[in-house]
This record gives structure tokens, C-alpha cells and sequence, in this order.
């Protein structure tokens, strides 16, 4: 095919039947839009990604970037003829420094891969999204992805040193410095951390280690409501304590777990609030029983510190497996609105009163102790209608997040499901500076086109 990099790119590598394709048109974004690609092509390394994205300066053929297909904002999803670049072949982990703690990765290594590797030199890698054993790091630096443990550890751009990244004008060009400290020029590095393909596409990251982290002490709580566990919340970010996760599963999660995996959750809880503690010795001892008494002073029905390992890692596992239970129930249509700690029980409840209003049901997970929360609205198969109230709820929740001080997405990215609402949450005077950064970094509209500022000045091929 004339429009496709054969000529530079080994045939096995370069996808354009039909079957294909359809592989990687979209990725887990219920109802996001996507296109058909004219290809796809599997790049091994950096030159091979300028090759193609200089191919397709010449032709003005959008390209877009996919990790593993795991993303829940259609960020990854293709265009009407445009070329995917697909990062599952580059997959190395290039360098381990233990002396310098830190990592050179190429995009499409996957989370726990890279954490399990820096284990063996007793590291660790903080950033765990609940996608982590299948989710890549390009991907996760792609969306900025979060997790489990963020609550006291920070977001993946708090750990990316540096990036190697071929830019709008098909220049292979390096962001960052592998140094402790740094401030020569604008963070460029950080600018691209988030920005879902649209600025460049990154070839190689470099990422900052930490020791590895002490034993984890498990604190479980259970609910009568998610207000009430909302108010455990709170409660525990003003007792002081920076837990190591504290996270929200509601009934519809844990009886969708237990159908499917048999685990036995739902029968004692209506939500369940689990916190871990990693403070060594008897500081984390007195923290913990800290935090238990905040579970209890905010209502809990049962709250305890685990005495069994074994069992406190099936509850973070049965948080792990809630979004995968809940699609086996229907479509999914994912929220990721984030709002102030102290917000997030008026945040539950203002969810719970939109579920009622459009008759939909709404399960809710959360990283709560950071307020990122993630309704989860589930339709019947081939229902319309609910479809229909599911996106008019979808709505309702962004709207209220703003209200609340929060905004439209903590992790999951903008991608296509978030424009309207980023818009709203910017304005216009901080949306022209989006676009005026997108026209710098990527003047002829080929990175990713469509995305996060949809069809603005910058976005057309």
C-alpha cells in the first residue's frame, strides 16, 4: 500500500488486512468513537518510530500511539486513516542503575513487568494503576496513570526523569536529565507526561526508583453506605496520617466480584474502605490502629487491622478484579473524577442521587484517599434507553465534580469521553494556551488528532 512505511518497516511487522486492524481500533473506552486505520505498524526501535511518523508528514497521515489497549478514555483509539503505532515489540528494559535508582524503559514494557525487575535489585516502582498487570508504562506515562498506592507516593509524572521522544516534525529529540536535581529550560519532559500522544510520540522513559517499600499493615472497614465510608475518609486525612492506600469498593462491585471469583465478600458489607499502612515499627503499629478508629468513629459497622496476610490480599485483589467483574455484567462506562478529600462524601452522595434520578445503576470504586473516585455505570446489553440515561449520568457526575472544586480526571486521561468537560473545567483562556503548546509541538496535526482538544485549531490533518 502507497500510504504505509513497508519500505521501511519489515512486512511481518506492518498490519493492514482487515482482521487485523480490527484488533487495534479502540481501546477499553465504552462508547468512545474510533476509525479504521489503514494500518498498523509494531516499531522495535526509536529510528523505525521516525521513519514512520516522517512517512506520514510527507502523506498527512494522522498517527496514534497505543500501549496495551488498556486505556478508558478512547484515548488510544485510531482515526479514519490513520496509522497505529503499536509499542508491544518495543518491550525492553534497557537499564537498571541501583546506585543511581532509577530505569530506562521502552514504552511498551508492562507496569508489574518493570516492578518485579527492580524488586530483584531491591526497588521499587511506585505507580500501580489497577490495569498493572497488563497495562504499559508508555501507556501509563501517556494518561499520567495513578493507582492503589498514589495516595502517599505520587503519579507516574512524579517519576519520570526523562523521555526520549520523536516530536511533530519527526525529530528524535531527548526531555529530562537523569540527574537528582534539574532546571535547565522548561519541563518539557513533564509537559509531554499526560498528554496522550498529542505533543510526541515517546520511544524510550526514564524513571526514578524508590527502596524497597517496608511490610504493609491492612486496615479493613465495613459500610452501611458509601457516605458513610466517605466520612472515614475524611476523617482519616485529618487525624494526619498518609496511608500507603486507601481505596472504596460498594456493594455492586464486591457481589459482581463474588459471582464471578466466589470470594464470599458481599455477604457482611454493603462497601468496604481497605487502608494500608507502611510506616516501620511501632509508629506504623499506632498509625494503623489510627486509622481504624477513624473507620469506627465514622459509623463502620466492622473495622479491624488484618492479622492475616493472606486474606488482606485477596481484599485488594477483589478491588483489582471489580471493573473486570462489573463488565461481565453489561457495558461499562468508567468515570475518574478526582475532588478534594474532604468533598469526596458529598461527591458519593451527590452520585448516588444521580443514579436514582436516571434510573441507572452506578457501582462505585475509589482511590479515596486522594479523592479520585470512579463510578462505574453499567447498562443492560443493547439497551438504548439506558444507554441514553447512562450518558446524561455520565454528565451529571462531571458537572458535579467541578462544582466540588474537582476535576473531570485524576488518571484515565481526556482522550475522547473527557473534551466536553475538560473544556468546562479550563475555559477559554487556558484552553487557547492547550492549543497554542499543540500547534508549537505538532504544526501540521498529525499526533493524535481529535484528542483531548478535539477538532481546534490544531487538530485537523
Amino acid at each position: 500500500m502507497a500510504n504505509t512505511p513497508v519500505d521501511s518497516i519489515p512486512a511481518r511487522r506492518v498490519l493492514t488486512d482487515p482482521a487485523g486492524l480490527a484488533r487495534y481500533q479502540h481501546d477499553e473506552a465504552e462508547w468512545a468513537p474510533y476509525g479504521t486505520p489503514i494500518a498498523v505498524v509494531r516499531p522495535q526501535s526509536t529510528e523505525e518510530v521516525r521513519d514512520v511518523v516522517r512517512h506520514c508528514l510527507t502523506h498527512r497521515i494522522p498517527v496514534v500511539p497505543r500501549g496495551a489497549g488498556t486505556g478508558l478514555s478512547g484515548g488510544a483509539n485510531a482515526v479514519d486513516g490513520a496509522i497505529v503505532l503499536s509499542f508491544e515489540d518495543m518491550n525492553r528494559i534497557v537499564h537498571i542503575d541501583a546506585a543511581e535508582r532509577l530505569a530506562v524503559v521502552q514504552p511498551g514494557v508492562v507496569n508489574d513487568d518493570l516492578r518485579a525487575a527492580c524488586a530483584e535489585h531491591g526497588l521499587w516502582y511506585p505507580p500501580d494503576p489497577a490495569s498493572s498487570p497488563w497495562s504499559t508504562i508508555g501507556g501509563n506515562v501517556a494518561t499520567n496513570a495513578g493507582g492503589m498506592c498514589c495516595v502517599k507516593y505520587g503519579v507516574t509524572r512524579d517519576y519520570v526523569l526523562g523521555l526520549e521522544v520523536v516530536n511533530g516534525l519527526g525529530e528524535v529529540v531527548s526531555l529530562g536529565r537523569r540527574t537528582a536535581k534539574g532546571v535547565a529550560g522548561y519541563d518539557l519532559a513533564g509537559l509531554m507526561v499526560g498528554s496522550e500522544g498529542t505533543l510526541g510520540v515517546i520511544t524510550e522513559i526514564t524513571v526514578r526508583l524508590r527502596p524497597a517499600r517496608p511490610q504493609e499493615r491492612t486496615v479493613a472497614g465495613y459500610f452501611a453506605s458509601v457516605v458513610a465510608a466517605g466520612e472515614a475518609v475524611t476523617a482519616v486525612t485529618a487525624s494526619g496520617v498518609i496511608p500507603s492506600a486507601l481505596e472504596l469498593v460498594d456493594r455492586h462491585c464486591l457481589a459482581a466480584v463474588d459471582a464471578w471469583k466466589k470470594m464470599g465478600l458481599s455477604a457482611d458489607a454493603d462497601v468496604v474502605l481497605l487502608g494500608r499502612v507502611d510506616t516501620p515499627g511501632a509508629e506504623g503499629d499506632a498509625e494503623a490502629e489510627l486509622v481504624r478508629n477513624c473507620f469506627e468513629r465514622a459509623g463502620a459497622t466492622w473495622a479491624a487491622v488484618s492479622t492475616d496476610q493472606q486474606e488482606a490480599d485477596a481484599l485488594f485483589q477483589a478491588r483489582r478484579l471489580a471493573y473486570p467483574a462489573l463488565e461481565r455484567l453489561g457495558p461499562v462506562l468508567t468515570e475518574d473524577v478526582c475532588v478534594p478529600r474532604t468533598a469526596v462524601p458529598e461527591m458519593l452522595a451527590r452520585i448516588e442521587r444521580t443514579a436514582a434520578r436516571h434510573d441507572i445503576l452506578v457501582a462505585n470504586i475509589a482511590h479515596a484517599g486522594d479523592g479520585n473516585l470512579h463510578p462505574l455505570i453499567i447498562t443492560p446489553p443493547g439497551d438504548e434507553a439506558a444507554r441514553a440515561r447512562a450518558q446524561l449520568a455520565f454528565e451529571d457526575i462531571l458537572d458535579d465534580a467541578i462544582a466540588l472544586g474537582g476535576t473531570v480526571t485524576g488518571e484515565h486521561g481526556v482522550g475522547l469521553l473527557k473534551m466536553r468537560g475538560m473544556d468546562k473545567e479550563l475555559g477559554p483562556a487556558v484552553l487557547g494556551m492547550h492549543h497554542a503548546v499543540k500547534a508549537a509541538l505538532d504544526p501540521h496535526g498529525i499526533l493524535n488528532p481529535g484528542k483531548v482538544l478535539g477538532s481546534g485549531p490544531a487538530a485537523a490533518v
